[in-house]
């Protein structure tokens, strides 16, 4: 997260704000969206959702500006639907807090959130991206922006911390992240606020212009990520973000990285807020099984750590590994983030770290090497036995470990509240990301049959 991040996700809450005011002192036919669409059509989305709306598989649906579903309302999602995002309009789609998403797909039909840009013609940043707000603890409840005070997350500290925000299952969004101004993006998939009884898993974020998925406060957990040839920082957390996230793969281009000048790029960002604060609740999260892989070529001077831990962050990382020539590996910046490992508030176990410049950075060095931790960092990428082609940038990567890899049985024992494992990475011997998944969305024929 950037400064100017968080200062336009605020904004563009400041319009949410209006537009709940809008709907609220119109009669619904100003809300209307219209006829319901003839079958195999491409229907435009725009405005307010104010019913309980279902969009169908047979037909496609094109985002024009901001969309908001109301309080109180859940719109449905059936599997196999595309939504595409008009750039012109920077096309974005926001849950605000009390409404509901079910965008629940099957492994065979995920449901797609698109570029509306013609093959060979999308782009990091072609539309906005996927916002859900709700009503769970975060140690920010306002923010203020030019004098105004904008309400973010209505639970603030002593949120609802089961809120149900619905369902995100075998989801991709694509190529969302459009800057609104200058150097002032939304990421692929926004969660600010959202509560453990919303549903996030086997979520797919490819060609984000800002970060992947990032996490304002909240406490839902979730697994089976894939973030994807990220420009900005692919797993995002802030604000008292207190969920488990499980499973995650992350391949970025080296080449190409963030390049507004206020921020750098990182797998793996993460602060209290953005000044550091003791506020409450604090950004605690716990990260286990992920694999995180730099595609091959040189590095672009915009790269920074696999692991970036500042600004009174709490989080914890477990069994996973890195093959990344990042400058640093995992970066413990400042006293406070190294305090809170010190104190026990966070951990790292399991960790093997390849082919950083500098692979563990401000950590106690014995605390962190100590053997029951079975971290690594000084590992071979040559006696990690990856697959063959496990960063290509061309098609699907390769996912399982070689027969004989360290990996396969070097995890260390997890904590309470995530699933038990053995292996160090995302995978054990079963690829979870078979059929859903698209590593070539820039070419991939989405036209209406």
């Amino acid at each position: 997260m950037k400064k100017v991040t968080t200062w336009m996700l605020a904004l563009l809450l400041s319009v949410v704000t209006l537009g709940i005011m809008v709907s609220c002192n119109n009669s619904s036919d100003d809300d209307d969206l219209g006829p319901a669409p003839t079958p195999g059509s491409v229907t435009e989305v725009s405005g307010n959702i104010t019913t309980n709306t279902t969009w169908a598989a047979k037909n496609q649906y094109l985002l024009k500006g901001f969309v908001y579903v109301q309080p109180g309302v859940t719109l449905t999602i059936e599997p196999g639907t595309v939504i595409k995002g008009d750039q012109a309009s920077k096309a974005s789609l926001f849950i605000l807090p009390g409404a509901k998403i079910i965008a629940d797909g099957t492994k065979a039909k995920p449901i797609v959130f698109t570029s509306n840009q013609a093959i060979g013609s999308r782009r990091a940043g072609d539309w906005g991206g996927v916002v859900i707000l709700g009503k769970a603890p975060a140690n920010k409840k306002d923010f203020k922006i030019e004098g105004e005070e904008v309400s973010i997350v209505p639970g603030g500290a002593t949120g609802d911390a089961a809120d149900n925000s619905g369902i995100l299952r075998y989801v991709r969004i694509e190529f969302a992240g459009i800057a609104f101004q200058t150097d002032k993006e939304i990421n692929g998939l926004t969660l600010a606020g959202v509560g453990n009884g919303t549903v996030i898993d086997y979520v797919q974020v490819s060609y984000s212009g800002d970060d992947a998925i990032e996490w304002f406060g909240g406490t839902v957990n979730a697994k089976h990520l894939v973030a994807y040839r990220t420009l900005d920082d692919d797993f995002d957390t802030d604000y008292g973000y207190a969920g488990t996230v499980q499973y995650g793969l992350i391949l970025r281009d080296p080449a190409v990285a963030d390049q507004c000048t206020c921020s750098d790029s990182n797998g793996f960002e993460s602060d209290n807020d953005g000044t550091g604060s003791q506020d409450v609740p604090q950004t605690s999260a716990k990260f286990a099984n992920v694999s995180l892989f730099l595609g091959p070529g040189a590095v672009n001077s915009k790269y920074r750590s696999a692991f970036r831990i500042r600004r009174n962050s709490a989080i914890s990382i477990y069994n996973t590994v890195v093959s990344a020539a990042y400058p640093k590996g995992l970066e413990l910046e400042a006293a406070d983030a190294q305090n809170n490992f010190k104190t026990g508030k966070s951990d790292y176990m399991g960790i093997s770290i390849a082919n950083a410049v500098a692979p563990l950075v401000g950590a106690d060095t014995t605390m962190i090497k100590a053997a029951t931790r079975k971290n690594n960092f000084s590992a071979k990428e040559a006696d990690l036995k990856l697959a063959a082609n496990f960063n290509v940038l061309t098609g699907k990567p390769g996912i399982l470990a070689q027969t004989g890899s360290p990996l396969l049985t070097g995890g260390a024992t997890l904590p309470a509240g995530l699933e038990a494992t053995t292996y160090v990475g995302a995978f054990g011997t079963t690829d979870w990301t078979e059929t859903w998944t698209n590593f070539d969305p820039q070419n991939t024929d989405y036209t209406l049959k």
